[in-house]
């Protein structure tokens, strides 16, 4: 999974990095995006460019009676993805760039304590989670458009601490992925181990209210982790929606 997340990288050099054209939007750094909270994604224009918007994380099905699952459906299992009714309909016409430079995962140490761990590349470059996005009309109200991030069994690095973990893709891939013409399923692959460096961080990230540079801070004995004593089990909670 990819419960947090981070995108510091200033929206100028996003446009240089992601290609999307219109005004440019006062965004502020994120260090810590959490679920239901608006963040950047790009996504595939009216006119066939780019274009950044502002959508909320958790994806709501343009079917959906009400917002109450939002904050479980913050993640796709890719291999599954293009049957699942909640996101099916957006694996095929409505899929996005999620901008990162950082993600976080919790490795369980012991019974009780959770080390918190980031994820970024190894050059520290921003990159692109696979998403979807979707886009919601209540009976009554704003219209809510919202996004998933996809993700896959882990690869050799994130396994030591998850069985899952979030699609990134390969700048070549990018247009593709946004295109509705072209068949994604190639891109379902976990991100080569290659790609990703970690650090050991403070649990100052572990609250969502903390959303600062206090959040890259190594933890005070910042070593590699140990190995994981054994993987999670899946997460069964998202049942037969996703």
């Amino acid at each position: 999974m990819c419960g947090r997340y981070s995108i510091t990288t200033p929206v100028e050099a996003m446009r240089r990095v992601f290609g999307f054209d219109g005004p440019l939007p006062n965004l502020q750094p994120r260090w810590n995006v959490a679920p239901t909270q608006t963040a950047p994604v790009i996504r595939r224009a009216a006119d066939g460019g780019r274009e950044l918007a502002m959508l909320s994380w958790g994806l709501v099905p343009y079917w959906a009676e009400d917002t109450k699952l939002q904050s479980h459906m913050i993640n796709a299992r890719g291999e599954t993805v293009a049957e699942k009714p909640a996101f099916k309909q957006a694996y095929r016409q409505r899929r996005c760039l999620v901008p990162a430079d950082g993600f976080y995962e919790w490795q369980t140490l012991g019974t009780k304590t959770k080390q918190p761990l980031l994820f970024r590349m190894k050059d520290g470059a921003p990159f692109a989670f696979a998403g979807l996005w979707e886009r919601w009309v209540p009976p009554k109200g704003e219209v809510l458009e919202s996004f998933t991030i996809v993700n896959t069994a882990a690869n050799s690095l994130m396994a030591q601490f998850h069985d899952r973990v979030p699609i990134i893709l390969a700048p070549e891939d990018w247009a593709a992925w946004l295109d509705p013409a072209v068949d994604p399923a190639s891109l379902i692959k976990a991100p080569p181990s290659e790609w990703l460096t970690y650090t050991r961080v403070s649990t100052y990230v572990n609250s969502v209210k903390h959303d600062d540079a206090g959040c890259f801070e190594p933890a005070v004995d910042a070593e590699p982790p140990p190995e994981a004593p054994k993987k999670k089990a899946p997460d069964t909670r998202q049942g037969s929606l996703f």
